[in-house]
């Protein structure tokens, strides 16, 4: 039986996770802040995230656009507990990672931009 467009965008996100064994959690979501798919821990509210992500995304947009910066790649915010990094997939939606203290930034870059690539045919 064929997986649904949401259970295909969980599925990749456990990927993500699996592969990368220092993003600790994942989500699509929309530009509107709706959760598309979430691989979140049960302490981590979807809402939240998914405001905040939509919300991140939009500011990154106009600051990018404004100082002329061109289009927006990602946006990440460092705390002295780890990482959250978006990433735009494609117009509609938005892949936020969390990822843990001293990762390694680059691989993770590398596997959420491969990441967007597939879910970017499912959004």
């Amino acid at each position: 039986m064929a997986k649904s467009r949401t259970e295909q965008m969980i599925s990749r996100l456990r990927d993500l996770q699996s592969g990368t064994a220092d993003i600790e959690a994942s989500a699509v979501v929309s530009v509107d802040g709706l959760i598309m798919a979430s691989s979140l821990p049960a302490d981590v509210e979807e809402d939240r995230v998914s405001a905040m992500s939509a919300a991140m995304i939009s500011l990154g947009e106009r600051i990018a656009s404004e100082l002329s910066r061109g289009i927006l790649d990602q946006v990440y915010i460092r705390g002295d507990a780890g990482y959250v990094i978006l990433m735009s997939v494609g117009e509609e939606a938005v892949l936020t990672a969390m990822a843990r203290s001293g990762a390694k930034l680059g691989l993770i870059f590398l596997d959420m931009k491969r990441a967007v690539e597939d879910l970017s045919q499912l959004v």
